[in-house]
């Protein structure tokens, strides 16, 4: 349950960081750094162990740690208690404490890694892929890069401009799937079509084979019409964007 779980840093990284930091403080003593793959890790077989550091929040940890020693007949650690370091700079947002939380919430809005530089890719405009599920807050992040002066491509508006009588997959949806599925006065009933296709993924696949091609088609259409305009930026809001 730790926030921005995608941004924690692999274990070898915090563990060279942590390993240079003990160094730091007492490079006269020997270190043994060991991943743990379960709550307890060494310190309820170890016999040869005879403290464990805890802070405030762990303390109940270091107590059952206690309790398995004993219960695998080896004598309890003495448990030493360390205050945690406050950080004076925490917004309301964030812990208290120093923590790597707050500092993966700080990365929030900031390059992970320079812009890949791909020669099959005109510079302008520079494309970003929007996505995620229904609630995600899509719209409000389009609509904002859309005030800093963004070109926005709403996919699900394209979705139902392919559909509409005339338009580029309307032809091919009603011969796949037949006359039925037109209201009368022509258009096609989505509802009606989402029946036929929900729970059989050969129809869906029939109808995202007609339906995606000419929706990327017109998301191409609209990075053209973003470069005419002048735009440095461009956002495509896509719940499938990826698929």
């Amino acid at each position: 349950d730790k926030v921005l779980t995608e941004l924690i840093e692999p274990y070898e990284l915090r563990a060279a960081k942590l390993r240079e930091f003990l160094e730091d403080v007492k490079p006269s003593l020997h270190y043994d750094i060991v991943p743990l793959v379960d709550p307890y890790g060494p310190s309820v077989t170890d016999p040869d162990l005879q403290c464990l550091v805890v802070s405030e929040e762990t303390r109940r940890g270091g107590e059952a740690v206690n309790k398995k020693r004993v219960e695998n007949g080896l004598p309890e650690l003495a448990l030493y208690e360390i205050l945690l370091m406050k950080d004076p700079d925490h917004s309301q947002n964030e812990e208290e404490k120093i923590s790597s939380s707050s500092l993966r919430q700080r990365l929030l809005g900031t390059l992970l890694r320079p812009p890949r530089q791909d020669p099959a890719l005109p510079s302008r405009p520079y494309v970003i892929g929007l996505t995620g599920g229904t609630g995600s807050g899509k719209t409000s992040i389009a609509r904002l890069l859309g005030h800093l002066g963004a070109f926005l491509i709403d996919a699900d508006k394209l979705g139902h401009a392919v559909y509409v009588p005339g338009g580029p997959a309307y032809e091919q949806v009603v011969a796949a799937f037949g006359a039925e599925i037109l209201n009368e006065d022509g258009t096609i009933n989505r509802k009606v079509l989402g029946a036929k296709v929900f729970g059989n993924q050969g129809r869906l696949k029939s109808l995202t084979d007609i339906v995606w091609p000419e929706m990327a088609r017109m998301v191409k259409e609209q990075i053209r019409e973003a470069d005419a305009q002048g735009k440095a930026v461009c956002v495509l809001d896509a719940a499938v964007l990826l698929e």
